[in-house]
This record gives C-alpha cells, structure tokens and sequence, in this order.
C-alpha cells in the first residue's frame, strides 16, 4: 500500500514546511562530483555574494541526485580543502593550484585573495603568467609546436621542433638570416619575441615546457647545433623533442 502524499517522507536535505513549501534544513549533505560532504547552511552562507552562499539561500533553485542529496558537478577531492577554509580560515598545504581554481569558481574573495599570497600562487599568476602575456603569439606558437610535433610522429617514437627565441629586436634582425635559409629548406621553425621583460631565453624555453608538459606530453630541449648554424646564432635556436612512447 503506497502512503499518501502528505505522509512520505522529505527528501534528505529537502524538508517541507508546515505550509507544504521546501525549506533547507540546517544540516545538509552535499554530493560534489561523487564526493560526500556533510556540513551546516550556516557554513556555506558565511561570504554572502559568494557562490556557494547564493547557492543554499532561501530562493536558489538547487539541484539534487538520485538520493536527494545537494548535487555541485565539481571535483569533489578539491571541496575538502573550500569547507575548512568556510569552518576555520584554514588554507591548504597540498593541491594548491587546483582549490585555488575551485576557490575561484565558488567566488569565496577572502579565499582567493589568501591564496593568491601564496608563493605558489604569487609566481605563476603575477610572475610567470604575466611574462609569458608580454611575449607576442605565446600561446598560438604552442599550439602551433604540438600539431608540427604531431604531424612528425607517424611511425616514430619522437619528434623535434625547431624553435628561434630572440629577446630584442637586435637578436631577430641576427637570426633572420639564419631563418631565411631554414625557409628556403621548407624546414619549419616556431618563432617566439622579441619581448618587453626581464626574463631571458632559457627562461622562455623552461616556460615552454612548463605549459606544453602542462597539456599531458613528455617534452624536452637543447640546443640546436646543426650547420651552419653553429657559430652564427649559437643561442637563439633550439629544438624541441617530443617523446610519444
């Protein structure tokens, strides 16, 4: 015999009202991407305007799993570390890059400012990213880089990208020689700079890897010392070896 409405009973976290209408209990469990959380609304309205905090007041629309539990499709590793910030100010020691983007989807500002003091935070937002932002095409001689490297990888188990780094207007008029040769050859060379900041070549280069390893590839590099390019840019071109198994 099934129970009539008014005797089934709420959802989990779902309660209903005398009045018929659903209310948030105090105590909710939360289902992020997979991951169980039981904590209080108290805690996740403690920044108002954050996410979160919009999320659980009175008028959200919230969505819930098969179970009835609150359901937030995150990473649910990294929701650990959001909750002991909300109960205590904790800051986390491990993962920090990943709460960091986490902090910054739910919009928790106190936590994302800690954060950003951090030294790992500190160096690659306000150092490290605001090199690479100052050094033209960045981000389009990557790509470029990963689809020469992939065009060569048929039947082998690496392949190389040549690539020319000069950091003034004075080191590109030195190589243009060298990379009109290289042309002349067909032989494709990934070109980054000048650029307008402190940071050298190898600085460059190591920030190359960083990111093209950041994308899941076994990358490394070395100089590139073919003739006749030797003696005249020592320096300035280097190739990229990228390993496929």
């Amino acid at each position: 015999m099934s129970l009539s409405p008014a005797l089934r009973s709420p959802r989990p976290g779902r309660p209903v009202s005398p009045a018929g209408s659903p209310t948030i209990s105090p105590v909710v469990v939360l289902n992020v991407g997979g991951e169980f959380y039981t904590t209080s609304v108290s805690t996740l309205r403690k920044f108002p305007g954050s996410k979160l905090a919009d999320m659980f007041s009175s008028s959200a629309k919230t969505c819930t799993d098969a179970e009835g539990r609150f359901f937030i499709d995150r990473p649910g590793a990294y929701f650990g570390p959001i909750l002991d910030f909300l109960r205590s100010g904790q800051l986390p020691t491990r993962h920090i890059q990943e709460v960091y983007r986490e902090a910054q989807f739910y919009d928790i500002k106190p936590m994302i400012k800690l954060l950003e003091d951090t030294p790992q935070i500190f160096g690659e937002q306000v150092s490290r990213k605001q090199f690479v932002l100052r050094v033209p095409g960045y981000s389009e001689n990557l790509e470029l880089m990963v689809r020469l490297a992939r065009a060569e990888a048929v039947a082998a188990r690496r392949s190389g990208v040549l690539v020319c780094a000069v950091r003034t207007e004075e080191d590109a008029v030195h190589c243009a020689e060298a990379l009109r040769t290289l042309e002349a050859d067909k032989t494709s060379v990934v070109k980054f700079g000048p650029w307008k900041a402190a940071p050298d070549i190898t600085d460059l280069l190591d920030c190359v890897k960083m990111d093209i390893e950041a994308k899941g590839y076994q990358i490394s590099y070395e100089r590139y010392s073919e003739k006749p390019f030797r003696a005249k840019v020592a320096g300035f071109f280097y190739i990229f070896l990228f390993t496929w198994w």
